[in-house]
C-alpha cells in the first residue's frame, strides 16, 4: 500500500503531499508577508501604545462600559418581563436543576401525549 496515496470519500480526495505542499506554500507566503513589516517596531516604547490622537490613555476603569448601560434599551423595554422572572431566579444550583428537569418532563408529556 503506497503511503502517499491518495484516499478517495465521496466529498472529494484527501492527500498527504498536496497538503504538506499547501502547508509550505501557505508558510512562505506568510513568511514574504511578515518580511515586508515595519523593521522599526521596537517593544517596550511609546509604539506599544495605542493612539487616540494625541490624547493621553484615560484610566480603564473612566472607560468602561457597565453591562447595565450597554443593555439599557433591551432590558428597559422587558421590563414587565423581568419583574415576573428576576424573583424566580435563586442562584442555587438545585432550583434550577429542578426547573430543568420539570420542563423536560412537561414537555416529554406534551410530546408522548401528541404522538398516541
Amino acid at each position: 500500500m503506497d503511503p502517499i496515496a491518495t484516499l478517495e470519500t465521496g466529498f472529494g480526495y484527501w492527500n498527504p503531499l498536496a497538503w504538506l505542499i499547501a502547508f509550505v506554500v501557505a508558510g512562505i507566503i506568510a513568511w514574504v508577508i511578515w518580511s515586508a513589516g515595519e523593521k522599526g517596531y521596537r517593544k517596550g516604547t511609546e509604539q506599544v501604545k495605542p493612539f487616540l490622537s494625541g490624547n493621553a490613555e484615560p484610566a480603564k476603569g473612566d472607560v468602561h462600559l457597565r453591562a447595565g448601560n450597554l443593555y439599557w434599551g433591551f432590558t428597559e423595554a422587558l421590563s414587565g418581563y423581568y419583574e415576573r422572572i428576576v424573583p424566580l431566579h435563586s442562584g442555587i444550583l438545585n432550583d434550577y436543576l429542578l426547573w430543568y428537569l420539570g420542563v423536560t418532563a412537561l414537555l416529554l408529556v406534551a410530546v408522548i401525549g401528541m404522538g398516541i
